[in-house]
């Protein structure tokens, strides 16, 4: 028996016992003879990496009516400048979304208006709440055989099991018309928020020796309400700490269609799999630091900074540290400050200036003012420091003040990506529906093949290492 077969599957087992040197050497491109594809090839063939134009914005895949992420605006001639932000659902600006809320249920409102195009009057509202609390409830025995016996020690990769889970307890779960896919889309909706708490509990329980607390969700509850109160022990809540969640989920809903996660759902959609394997892919793609994990480098960041300077308010200091994250010299040392800039927004981000308002007003109930006018501070400080390098104007992201606003809700970094998800599924729904009933095609691509051609040689013939 080939010894090498049994060993361990640890990080140095490909280098020691399978590949040689000038395998891995030739792997990395660190050999003459290794073919990389050179960065002018790209401009060549009028390739967009990561399929943004050379102006910044992005490369149109496709046509929506579902959301529109306004971040700039471009004359007749193409020429882009920049301008205050907005973000519209189904044409409706965000802020008059979130500023006309009633009783903490502008994310049901929000997900019906994604849903099917239009806002819903009294009794549509309350016939739609309904239907999304008599699907709060997980099917008989999920809790037990599916979340509590094998937690994960990441939250997104344990969604994306029990979201698979979901298709073996749906009795048509591959069925994918656009009906059926609505049906499946509201279950999701409304199962998701138990499926990250009760995940959040049973790690804690398995992993940390934590007690076991489990609340279920209440049928009279909204979805943000329910979400504090699974959360927590005594599974109480303020109304004000609602409506920071309940905002939170609205902001979060949607993004267009061009972001990587409802992309990659209406990339996977198109193939004509199960919702449940769509939505699946998105959470993956959610998980990325570049995309929904971004607020917890915000979060981290600020973490570090603060144990630098504590709750300051001399501008001198904070300029300092705000220096040395440019430097590359605190946090990751990668020069990025978290929390500012973005590939769309140019001026403004419509969702940090929502949340921006909505902490004060938390942090005033709360009593942690100090932690607030302090982010607002720092804030001030990096548009200031910018400018004085004459550096290209970053704009303040939502990440960077939603990783503020979970920290006063007292909810953990790792829920602050799975909570996102929880808002995003409604648009990756109503995008799974729009492309199914205006497109219908799988979508496919091309690249360009820059390799050589070779003759193929056989095994004897080859060159000996």
């Amino acid at each position: 028996m080939n010894t090498k077969t049994l060993a361990p599957d640890n990080k140095d087992t490909i280098r020691t016992l399978y590949f040689d040197d000038s395998i891995l050497a030739r792997f990395f491109g660190q050999s003459a003879n290794h073919t990389d594809i050179p960065g002018e090839l790209y401009t060549k063939y009028n390739v967009k990496k990561g399929l943004r134009n050379e102006d910044g914005t992005g490369v149109l895949v496709g046509l929506t009516k579902v959301s529109d992420v306004v971040g700039y605006v471009k004359d007749k001639d193409g020429k882009v400048s920049p301008c205050e932000g907005d973000l519209l659902f189904r044409g409706y600006s965000i802020n008059d979304l979130i500023n006309n809320r009633h009783d903490n249920y502008g994310f049901e409102e929000t997900c019906f208006l994604l849903l099917f195009g239009f806002l819903p009057d009294n009794k549509q509202l309350s016939n739609f709440k309904g239907c999304l609390a008599d699907r709060y409830t997980l099917p008989d025995n999920f809790l037990i055989n599916e979340i509590l016996s094998s937690p994960s020690l990441n939250l997104m990769n344990r969604l994306q099991t029990l979201t698979l889970q979901l298709y073996n307890y749906d009795d048509d779960p591959d069925n994918i018309d656009v009906y059926e896919t609505l049906r499946k889309g509201l279950n999701l909706i409304a199962k998701l928020p138990a499926l990250a708490c009760y995940a959040y509990q049973s790690k804690l329980h398995k992993v940390y020796h934590s007690s076991l607390i489990i609340h279920y969700p209440k049928p009279d509850f909204s979805i943000a309400e329910n979400i504090l109160m699974m959360l927590r022990p005594d599974g109480t809540f303020t109304k004000k700490e609602a409506n920071l969640l309940d905002a939170l989920l609205v902001i979060h809903a949607d993004h267009g269609g061009g972001n990587n996660s409802t992309f990659t759902n209406v990339v996977v959609g198109s193939t004509g799999t199960d919702l449940y394997s769509a939505i699946c892919a998105s959470l993956g793609a959610l998980k990325g630091p570049r995309h929904g994990g971004a607020n917890i480098s915000v979060s981290q960041m600020m973490e570090e900074v603060i144990s630098i300077t504590g709750f300051t308010t001399d501008k001198s200091k904070i300029k300092a540290v705000v220096k040395d994250l440019l430097d590359g010299k605190l946090y990751d040392h990668s020069g990025l400050i978290y929390g500012f800039g973005h590939a769309v927004y140019t001026l403004s981000d419509p969702r940090a200036e929502i949340l921006r308002d909505l902490c004060k007003t938390l942090a005033t109930e709360k009593g942690m003012l100090n932690k607030y006018n302090f982010y607002h501070l720092f804030e001030d400080t990096v548009h200031e420091v910018l400018s004085e390098k004459k550096k290209k104007p970053l704009p303040t992201n939502v990440d960077f003040y939603s990783g503020l606003a979970y920290s006063m809700l007292g909810i953990p970094n790792e829920l602050y990506t799975p909570l996102f998800a929880i808002a995003r599924v409604a648009g990756w729904v109503s995008h799974n529906i729009e492309n199914k009933m205006y497109d219908g095609r799988i979508m496919r691509p091309a690249t360009k093949y820059v390799g050589t051609a070779n003759e193929y040689l056989d095994i004897d013939q080859r060159p000996k290492s």
